[in-house]
């Protein structure tokens, strides 16, 4: 089946719902070290009248009416088996350009790189690739994301900081099956395996 990319904001978040194992390795350029971990991350879709929509929009000074909806993002690392505390989710508030969807501002009630409430610019290419940069207090950041298949996808992303140190991430995420899933799937292949 031939993978259709996400060419909007909240077409990503659909197509990002769920559970994703991450891979990442992390590369310094000012001390040459490289670090790498696994976690999960949990995607949640919001609507646009969800009360943390219009949480992340006022302080920011934004009117909530003219936002697409958002989502929750939650991380924890993978060997953790506690669930993870939505009181710590990063939400993200889509603020489309025009009604095309393919531009527009990111707003988020804390950033990746500091965790401060910060706003976003992104862009989807011809491609399909997800461009966001952002602008923090003393660094500056842009993040890549791209669908290579429905539950595989890639990200990269770079920091600059005010004294010129490179911070570069690759991450691989793949979508996490259910256990009803897993399940089913084994059942379908078993009774296959019968015929």
């Amino acid at each position: 089946m031939l993978l259709v990319p996400p060419t909007t904001m909240m077409d990503f978040f659909r197509k990002s719902e769920g559970v994703w194992f991450t891979q990442r390795t992390v590369h310094q350029f000012d001390s040459g070290d490289d670090q790498s971990g696994e976690s999960k991350l949990y995607v949640q879709m919001l609507e646009a009248d969800d009360l943390r929509v219009k949480q992340v929009c006022e302080p920011q000074g934004i009117d909530p009416a003219i936002a697409a909806g958002g989502a929750s993002f939650m991380w924890k690392e993978h060997e953790d088996t506690r669930e993870p505390n939505p009181e710590q989710a990063a939400v993200l508030v889509d603020v489309p350009d025009d009604e095309t969807g393919r531009s527009g501002k990111l707003l988020r009630n804390q950033g990746y790189v500091e965790k401060i409430p910060v706003v976003s610019r992104y862009w989807f290419g011809k491609d399909g690739i997800l461009t966001i940069d952002t602008d923090y207090e003393n660094n500056q950041g842009q993040e890549r994301c791209w669908f290579i298949t429905d539950d595989f996808r890639a990200r990269v992303s770079t920091v600059r900081t005010m004294d010129g140190v490179y911070l570069m991430t690759y991450c691989s995420e793949r979508r996490c099956v259910s256990e009803t899933t897993l399940a089913d799937m084994i059942q379908h292949n078993l009774a296959r395996a019968e015929v």
